[in-house]
C-alpha cells in the first residue's frame, strides 16, 4: 500500500510539471507573436496621403536603387525589417521591375510580399480622342515606363507595325477609345499587342457582318468614322453624316470632307475651310476634295458611337449637310445640291456678318 501512496504523489509532480511547461511555452509564444508583430506586421508606411506609388525601371532594378526608394516610403524602424525579409528571402538576386501602390499604413509584411511577388498596380488608361500619332505616343508614353521616342520609333516603322495589319497611316485603326488597365512597364510592342486584341475583341460578329452589308473593311469603317468624329459631337447626328459620306462613295462623289483638309494642313482649329485651303495641299491623298475614295487612313482615333453610326446608322438619301446658322452644333441634311447651297448660304452669310474667315 505504502509503494502505490508513492506512486501517486510521483503523478501528481508531472502533471505540476507540465502545467508550467506549458505556461511557459505559451509566454514564450506570445512574447514571439508581440515581437513578429512589431518587426514586421504593425503598419510601417512613412508618407502622406492614402497610397504612394514605388516605380521600378528595368534599367534600374538593382539593390541601391530600390532600398533608396524603399528607405523614403517607410518608418525607419521598419526599414531594417524589410532589409531582414530581403535577404532571407534572397529578393535582391530577382527585382521585379515595375510600378507598386503602397496603401497607407501597410505593414512590412505585406510591403514586402508585394515587390517580392511582382505583383504590380496597373494603370488606368484612358484613351479620348488623338489626331496624330505624335499627340498619341505623347500622351500613351507618359503613363508608361517607355519614351516618346522609343514609342514613335516603334510605330513609325512600317516593319514593326506590320505584324498586326496596319501601316503608318492605318495605325490608328487599332487604337478603340476606351478605358483599359494595363501594366506600366509594358514595353511598345506588348501595348500595341494589347491594342490589336481590344480591337478585335470589339470586332465582334454582329460588327462584321454589319461592315459586309456595307460591302467595306473594318479600316474602311473605321477611316468614316473618323472624319464623323470630327464633324460633330452630337451622337444623336452621326448616323446622318456618316450615311452622307457611305452614299458618297457609293455614287463615286468626293467625299469633300472639311476636316481631312484640317488634317492635311496640320491646322485643326480652323472654322472656314476655303478654296485656298483646298488648293494648297492638291496632292495630299488626305485632300478630299481633290482625290476621290477614302482618304489613306483615319484622321483621328474614333469614338465607339462614331463606329456603330457607321454600322448601324439610319439609311438615308443624303448626300449634303451644312452646319445650322443658329452655331447649335447640329447640321441640315439635304438629299440635293439646289437645298444644299440654300442651307449653307445661310451659314456663311452669318459667318460673313460675324467675320470669321
Amino acid at each position: 500500500m505504502a509503494k502505490a501512496k508513492k506512486s501517486v504523489r510521483k503523478k501528481s509532480g508531472k502533471k505540476k510539471g507540465s502545467s508550467i511547461g506549458l505556461i511557459l511555452i505559451c509566454l514564450l509564444a506570445l512574447v514571439f507573436a508581440g515581437f513578429f508583430y512589431t518587426l514586421f506586421l504593425r503598419p510601417a508606411t512613412n508618407f502622406k496621403g492614402e497610397e504612394t506609388v514605388i516605380l521600378i525601371p528595368a534599367s534600374k532594378a538593382n539593390k541601391t536603387f530600390v532600398k533608396n526608394k524603399i528607405k523614403n516610403a517607410i518608418k525607419p524602424a521598419q526599414y531594417t525589417s524589410f532589409l531582414a525579409l530581403a535577404e532571407w528571402f534572397g529578393y535582391w538576386e530577382h527585382i521585379k521591375p515595375g510600378r507598386y501602390i503602397i496603401k497607407k499604413d501597410a505593414s512590412i509584411f505585406s510591403f514586402f510580399r508585394k515587390l517580392n511577388g511582382g505583383r504590380q498596380s496597373p494603370i488606368t488608361l484612358t484613351i479620348n480622342k488623338f489626331r496624330t500619332n505624335k499627340d498619341f505616343a505623347k500622351y500613351v508614353s507618359s503613363k508608361f515606363e517607355f519614351t516618346e521616342s522609343e514609342f514613335l520609333k516603334f510605330i513609325l516603322n512600317n516593319d514593326s507595325i506590320a505584324p498586326f495589319g496596319v501601316n503608318t497611316q492605318t495605325l490608328m485603326t487599332k487604337i478603340i477609345p476606351n478605358t483599359y488597365e494595363i501594366y506600366w512597364n509594358v514595353g511598345p510592342r506588348e501595348f500595341l499587342e494589347r491594342m490589336n486584341k481590344e480591337s478585335n475583341d470589339f470586332w465582334n460578329e454582329s460588327r462584321i457582318e454589319h461592315a459586309k452589308e456595307l460591302g467595306l473593311s473594318r479600316e474602311e469603317i473605321y477611316t468614316i468614322a473618323s472624319i464623323v468624329e470630327e464633324e460633330t459631337n452630337n451622337n444623336e447626328e452621326k448616323s446622318n453624316i456618316a450615311s452622307v459620306y457611305v452614299n458618297r462613295l457609293r455614287k463615286g462623289m468626293n467625299l469633300s470632307a472639311d476636316p481631312t483638309i484640317k488634317f492635311a494642313l496640320n491646322n485643326f482649329g480652323l472654322k472656314r475651310i476655303t478654296l485656298a485651303h483646298i488648293n494648297a495641299f492638291k496632292s495630299s491623298p488626305y485632300n478630299t476634295y481633290k482625290n476621290k475614295g477614302l482618304p489613306p487612313g483615319p484622321i483621328c482615333t474614333a469614338s465607339i458611337s462614331s463606329i456603330d453610326a457607321v454600322l448601324k446608322g439610319e439609311k438615308t438619301d443624303y448626300l449634303y449637310f451644312c452646319a445650322k446658322e443658329d452655331f447649335s452644333g447640329s447640321h441640315n441634311f439635304a438629299a440635293t445640291a439646289e437645298e444644299h447651297f440654300k442651307n449653307a448660304k445661310k451659314y456663311q452669310r452669318v459667318l460673313d456678318s460675324l467675320r470669321i474667315h
